[in-house]
């Protein structure tokens, strides 16, 4: 599996933290792990388990049991802490940068920060930043738009009408966000992000017109940087005689990067709308994540009349 990094100047200029000491080069050094620890343990001389890889977060309860030391133990209890070169020392919620954290990140190199943000919330929101930069990632063939708030992903054969849908669909006050290739990253265990790689971003090829900037045409109102991906729908050329759901009972997933996306099979033929197809797919998919689900009450209502009409003694 691939590892991703993200450089330490990254995640200083993103949360504003306050630099209290900072090695040569620290702002390019690389943070490559997502998870992000509060020290209690470690600090009290317990090492088992403990991954030196990952920032450390210090908030009011580490650094009040610290300053209940003697300064010789409190030197001690991060010296520990920080001879195992983590590549970030964090003080959070207000927490003073006393004598002893700056000297000790000083004698092991270590980069000292501080943030005035609540521990436990900074703690989260690095953690999903991390998550974010550091995700599992791949590239897809297709266009992602966002349409009624929902990431839809487009997929199908070159030449299918995928950009041509999405140029429909901006007239009707949708969003590009991504065309021909989509970024996606694995965000969290249940949501994928799309993205366009930076070099084509907002660009979009036209079979017979070329290539237009969708910001110029349709302005900034018609673009999105990033989308989650809630549907995707695989647009098929019309095959004869070729079984077509038509109820939509039973959800289809497609999996990328480990997840279960709902997916829709769409046939293309001359005369169908496809952005109003993709319209309705889109509020559908909307019902149903908010528990309604059209094809199974139709189901339900013509099993009850079956029953009914059983028991029906005329």
């Amino acid at each position: 599996m691939a590892m991703y990094t993200v450089e330490l100047h990254q995640i200083i200029s993103e949360f504003r933290l306050e630099v209290v000491y900072g090695p040569e080069d620290y702002l390019d050094q690389l943070i490559a792990h997502r998870a992000v620890y509060r020290p209690a343990l470690p600090l009290t001389g317990f090492f088992e388990y403990f991954d030196d890889n990952c920032v450390q977060v210090i908030g009011r309860a580490e650094d009040f049991y610290l300053q209940s030391l003697t300064r010789e133990q409190r030197l001690n209890s991060l010296d520990r802490l920080l001879s195992c070169h983590i590549p970030l020392l964090v003080l959070a919620n207000g927490v003073e940068a006393a004598p002893e954290y700056v000297e000790c990140a000083k004698r092991h190199k270590t980069p000292l920060v501080r943030t005035p943000e609540n521990t436990s919330n900074f703690v989260s929101a690095l953690s999903a930043s991390l998550n974010v930069h550091l995700g599992e990632r791949c590239t897809i063939h297709g266009v992602l738009v966002e349409v009624y708030g929902e990431g839809i992903l487009l997929k199908g054969d070159s030449g299918i009408g995928k950009s041509e849908a999405a140029v429909e669909l901006l007239k009707r006050g949708h969003r590009l966000v991504a065309d021909d290739a989509v970024d996606i990253k694995r965000v969290s265990n249940k949501t994928l992000v799309g993205s366009s790689p930076e070099l084509i971003r907002y660009f979009m090829e036209l079979r017979g017109i070329g290539v237009i900037d969708v910001r110029r045409i349709f302005g900034m109102g018609a673009v999105k940087p990033t989308e989650k991906i809630d549907l995707i729908i695989n647009l098929r050329r019309w095959e004869e005689g070729r079984h077509y759901d038509r109820m939509g009972e039973e959800q289809q997933y497609e999996e990328i990067l480990g997840l279960a996306v709902p997916s829709l099979e769409v046939p293309i033929r001359p005369g169908r709308n496809l952005a109003v197809i993709i319209e309705v797919a889109a509020m559908n998919n909307r019902n149903k994540k908010m528990g309604y689900n059209a094809a199974q009450e139709l189901s339900d209502k013509i099993y009850a009349n079956m029953i009914a009409r059983a028991n029906d003694p005329d």
